[in-house]
């Protein structure tokens, strides 16, 4: 009885450590777009070939900040914006549920790239798709340091995960649902 007391305080602090880190509130809104921006620099520093792979994607989702938490029961939200062209197109959200044997909280972000016109017309038509679910999508390993070649991209969506703070045993996006923000 004690651990679960002292894990579930573990727990609110890393949450109340996150949260204002997450962005979730209108004032970030407007910063949101700088903060893809330099996401997505970011993820082109940390893995060469990502800033070709960009060049040759329909579009790019970037999702600066995803603030996941879990105590048993978990979730996960991040918002970001979509580039067409270099251009902002359109805000998103992310957002998952969970239950099961976890604790801890982290924050990460997630680089999405279309990479034909099937996959981007399906964000855009649908009411928002289930990452595994609705879209298949192949997630690059930032880590491995593996070689990123342009003749190794299959699939219509390649995700890079990069950027995590916190703690918690792992990350999986498979699940999470991406949905269009009103502006």
């Amino acid at each position: 009885m004690i651990r679960i007391r002292a894990a579930r305080r573990v727990f609110l602090l890393l949450l109340a450590f996150l949260l204002p880190v997450a962005g979730l509130g209108g004032e970030a809104r407007a910063g949101l777009e700088e903060e893809a921006r330099a996401a997505l620099a970011e993820l082109h520093r940390l893995v060469p070939g990502t800033e070709a792979l960009a060049g040759q994607a329909k579009a790019v989702l970037v999702f600066p900040r995803i603030v996941k938490a879990g105590f048993v029961i978990g979730g996960e939200y991040g918002e970001g914006v979509l580039f067409e062209n270099g251009r902002p197109a359109g805000r998103y959200s992310i957002v998952s549920a969970s239950y099961g044997l976890q604790i801890g909280a982290e924050a990460y972000s997630l680089a999405l790239f279309f990479m034909t016109d099937a996959a981007l017309g399906y964000l855009e038509r649908s009411g928002g798709f289930e990452l595994g679910v609705d879209a298949g999508f192949a997630v690059a390993d930032v880590g491995k340091g593996g070689q990123l070649t342009t003749t190794s991209i299959r699939d219509p969506i390649m995700a890079f995960v990069f950027g995590q703070a916190g703690l918690m045993a792992g990350i999986s996006i498979e699940g999470s649902k991406i949905t269009r923000l009103e502006d």
